[in-house]
């Protein structure tokens, strides 16, 4: 009879171990547990820790609860300025609603992939390609509405959404790189003629001053036959004014025509010296 009690009291010890063992789930931190009874949905969601279902009767579906990174395959399409392209973006997304998420759609990895795709071209269809290249922040936001709008029904948050990279054609890229050597080039031009004008303006001032005081003149002239002597040239041929010499005489008190005659007589002197003349 002992014996009958021992061997019924292990079996009923190992038929609990077995279902113990059947029974028994862990949930993660991170993630939440749907509980399917017979294919109806229980209420309540199993939070993280140590959790026990009916074995061969419920199923616990896990939900990760993480925020997902994923990656949109690069779409062509023509942009509204008739530009084909192709462009790829990423999607961050996470599950809110567990029960949703288990629910209301298969997969909804699979799901938010897809709407992120169609979703994707009308984007591309709908901009131009200026808007494509400079103006990302406006259409991450218009592309993030886009798939937020159908994914709140599914449980799943969009969190952002960015455009990673814009490929053009090879024959668009050189007619871009004109455009832009030739705009650098018209503001070249302008910066160059704008520059010619306030110095034309200077030495307009310049001169109504050199016109004022005569002298500044002859200083000037001086000061160009130095910087010009700086060079270290063998030759230096440079117009005398006759103006330079009313100044010496006006400084010395003597008469110009003598230095005048005197200079001509000098350089046609030198010109008759001159070889071959």
């Amino acid at each position: 009879m002992l014996e009958e009690l021992l061997t019924a009291a292990v079996a009923t010890g190992a038929a609990g171990a077995t279902y113990l063992v059947a029974a028994a789930r862990v949930v993660k931190q991170y993630e939440r547990g749907v509980v399917l009874r017979l294919g109806r949905l229980r209420p309540r969601v199993r939070g993280p820790g140590f959790t026990m279902i009916v074995p061969f009767v419920d199923r616990l579906h896990k939900v990760n609860l993480q925020i997902v990174t994923m990656p949109v395959p690069a779409q062509e399409g023509i942009t509204r300025d008739n530009v084909t392209v192709r462009v790829d973006a990423v999607v961050y997304f996470k599950v809110v609603d567990a029960t949703a998420a288990v629910v209301n759609v298969e997969d909804y990895r699979f799901a938010v992939s897809q709407m992120a795709q169609t979703s994707l071209r009308s984007i591309i269809g709908k901009s131009d390609l200026d808007d494509l290249l400079s103006n990302r922040e406006k259409l991450n936001q218009g592309l993030e509405l886009m798939i937020d709008s159908p994914a709140v029904g599914w449980g799943v948050q969009i969190d952002r959404v960015e455009i990673k990279d814009v490929s053009l054609p090879d024959t668009m890229k050189r007619s871009m790189a004109r455009q832009a050597e030739a705009d650098r080039e018209r503001r070249a031009r302008i910066i160059n003629a704008d520059a010619e004008l306030q110095a034309s303006r200077k030495l307009a001032e310049a001169a109504q001053q050199m016109a004022d005081t005569p002298s500044a003149l002859q200083l000037r002239l001086l000061q160009t036959i130095v910087a010009v002597a700086a060079e270290k040239n063998s030759t230096l041929v440079l117009p005398f004014p006759v103006e330079l010499l009313r100044f010496l005489e006006r400084a010395q008190g003597t008469p110009p025509e003598p230095v005048v005659e005197t200079l001509g007589e000098i350089l046609r002197e030198a010109g008759n010296r001159a070889p071959g003349s």
